[in-house]
């Protein structure tokens, strides 16, 4: 699953050692609340995101923005994107 996918690279780009897949709700925010990133974070998961799926995101895009909004969304965002 999609989702899934997303909470381990998360994970694992972040070095979140304490937290598990199952640990993340995929709808809470990854900003500010739920797990607290910040705009480094997002880089980082920007980069491993384009690396991983051939997406591309605009870092200061209001789109950008609501796609970070949680794993869900992030998940959705991918699957209308990715280059086959």
């Amino acid at each position: 699953m999609l989702e899934q996918e997303v909470k381990e690279l998360i994970i694992d780009v972040l070095q979140l050692e304490d937290i598990s897949p199952e640990d993340i709700d995929s709808e809470a925010p990854l900003f500010v609340e739920g797990l607290g990133l910040d705009s480094i974070d997002a880089l980082e998961i920007g980069v491993a995101l384009q690396k991983r799926y051939g997406i591309t995101l605009a870092a200061e895009s209001q789109e950008t923005r609501r796609h970070f909004a949680s794993v869900r969304a992030l998940a959705a965002m991918i699957e209308a994107n990715r280059k086959k």
